[in-house]
């Protein structure tokens, strides 16, 4: 009898995420991972970015916590309105997505870069774009408002290396929607982020595609790329249910040149399975861009 109450309690315990994240096994893990002060302010942090989006409340936990963990190794922050990566419900999991500021904060802090952006370009900008030279020609419309209340086009983005390298990359707004339709099993659907934030998700893929084709990659990026839109099982491995295409991530030749491997931080996979839940007995000069 008292080990079916026993039972009953771990279950009644992990009923809710806070629950779950305040437990003794998951507190003491990230503690000793995180740091005391740290850990309790991880925990708070994604408590706090679960409970604005109740959907998450009914995804697996350990996706959660997997995901949440990955984010903090990163040094990304889970709040929805810094827009770094999002925890977003897919099914009974929760799925790591990489925010496109998320993608400007480890640029940033690799030290290679310049100068980084990423714009929509509104109806009657666009003079001229050669993809040959990568020279766009565009008047942008002076007046803030009007700007933003005109139709979009296109997408424009550029990054500048310290050492004055420069690349750039122009979509129309067509080649947008095809890619997120290719790419993105979930397209469709209202809760899907292309549907919440068509613009947020095309500043990301530009830049993911600018950085991973033609970019200098640390190890943070390269980590981050290929956790992007996956979800995160606890033993650190990655199913891409959205975007079985993610999987593979390109990355620039030049990354092996300029990064050395023995600077990397530990592995998503040994943070992950750091911070799993023992068993209970028994039984810058970058503008990020506000969005």
């Amino acid at each position: 009898m008292a080990v079916q109450d026993r039972v009953a309690k771990m279950s009644s315990d992990r009923s809710t995420f806070s629950n779950f994240m305040t437990s003794a096994a998951v507190t003491k893990k990230v503690n000793s991972m995180i740091g005391g002060k740290d850990g309790q302010r991880f925990i708070s942090s994604i408590v706090s970015a679960v409970a604005a989006t109740p959907q998450l409340q009914k995804c697996n936990f350990d996706t959660l916590l997997s995901g949440a963990l990955l984010g903090e190794s990163l040094k990304l922050s889970p709040s929805p309105q810094l827009g770094q990566y999002y925890l977003v419900p897919f099914g009974s999991n929760a799925q790591f997505i990489l925010g496109y500021k998320g993608m400007i904060q480890l640029a940033i802090r690799s030290g290679m870069y310049k100068k980084l952006n990423v714009l929509s370009i509104k109806e009657g900008e666009l003079i001229r774009y050669d993809p040959l030279n990568e020279e766009i020609e565009v008047n942008l419309i002076d007046d803030e408002v009007q700007r933003e209340n005109a139709e979009t086009i296109g997408y424009y983005a550029m990054f500048e290396y310290t050492n004055g390298f420069r690349k750039s990359l122009y979509w129309s707004k067509e080649k947008m929607k095809n890619h997120g339709k290719t790419y993105s099993k979930s397209f469709d659907k209202s809760s899907s982020f292309w549907q919440k934030d068509f613009d947020v998700m095309a500043y990301k893929t530009m830049l993911r595609q600018l950085i991973s084709k033609w970019g200098i990659m640390s190890i943070d990026m390269q980590i981050a790329y290929e956790s992007d839109m996956a979800v995160i099982k606890e033993d650190g491995s990655k199913e891409y249910i959205d975007n079985p295409n993610n999987a593979v991530v390109e990355v620039s030749p030049a990354f092996n040149n300029q990064i050395s491997e023995t600077t990397s931080t530990p592995t998503v996979e040994n943070i992950v399975n750091q911070a799993q839940p023992e068993p209970e007995p028994v039984l810058e000069d970058i503008d990020p861009m506000q969005m």
